[in-house]
């Protein structure tokens, strides 16, 4: 009996008051891997994400409560979706007894695509990202996208004889959606801003259709860039943005990079 009158009385150290008068911006986990189910144009689709949690810590409060944010994981809804994570981020710190805090969630998210011209099917992944964050009652919610493409150079193509150099490029979509989005939309809006999408499965008939769609269709990382925030400036369901372009050049050693941002 001892033993367990012992046991529920163990010392809640975390709780302690702390005399060194600082107060602690964000302090949590990090690269917790936990399972994860998306809703992916209009099917459940499973993954595995890295989250990265953390609360405020006011001056006076020693410690946290590092076991309760992986305890919220295993609370999550099955699908998550966007517009959930304003609540979903009220439940994590409620649990943690904070104000403010910040969710973030890197993960893998695959799309099927059908070749151009053979039209064989394959899936193509893409880096999806969800921030959450809560400062001085005002919660925003962000969605991220990181989507491959093609680009040619239009300078290329200008004084060379035959051919251009071309490359693949990375597309990074960041939005704070004002209303439902989808996460193969917010691809869309990069693969069509491009010189060419790509696939990850081609017959030659479709080789030969991207070639020639990039070489009728060239763009600079400038054109990229602004062709995708046009289309973000048309859609209504999209509050503040940003848009990384990085051309992985194939005639330098170094990359070609520009960056559209709507704050």
């Amino acid at each position: 009996m001892n033993h367990l009158t012992d046991a529920l009385h163990i010392p809640d150290t975390q709780s302690e008051r702390d005399e060194r008068h600082l107060a602690i911006q964000r302090v949590g986990v990090k690269d917790v891997r936990w399972p994860l189910m998306l809703r992916v144009a209009g099917q459940d689709q499973h993954t595995v994400a890295q989250w990265d949690l953390d609360v405020a810590l006011p001056a006076e409060k020693k410690g946290t409560h590092m076991s309760r944010f992986v305890a919220w994981l295993d609370t999550l809804p099955a699908p998550l979706q966007t517009e959930a994570l304003a609540d979903a981020l009220g439940r994590m710190l409620e649990r943690l007894g904070a104000t403010e805090g910040r969710i973030e969630a890197r993960f893998p998210f695959f799309v099927r695509k059908r070749a151009p011209v053979s039209g064989v099917q394959s899936l193509l992944d893409y880096q999806g990202r969800w921030i959450a964050e809560r400062r001085a009652d005002t919660t925003v919610i962000c969605m991220e996208a990181a989507v491959p493409v093609k680009s040619l150079c239009p300078c290329s193509k200008e004084i060379s004889d035959y051919g251009a150099h071309n490359q693949r490029s990375l597309v990074t979509v960041r939005v704070e959606p004002l209303a439902p989005l989808a996460w193969h939309e917010l691809v869309r809006y990069a693969e069509e801003a491009a010189s060419s999408e790509i696939w990850p499965l081609l017959k030659r008939p479709d080789e030969k259709w991207i070639t020639e769609r990039a070489y009728e269709n060239p763009k600079f990382v400038e054109d990229l860039v602004r062709d995708v925030a046009l289309r973000l400036n048309a859609d209504t369901r999209v509050g503040r943005y940003s848009v990384d372009v990085e051309n992985f050049e194939s005639i330098h050693n170094h990359s070609a990079y520009a960056r559209i941002e709507r704050p």
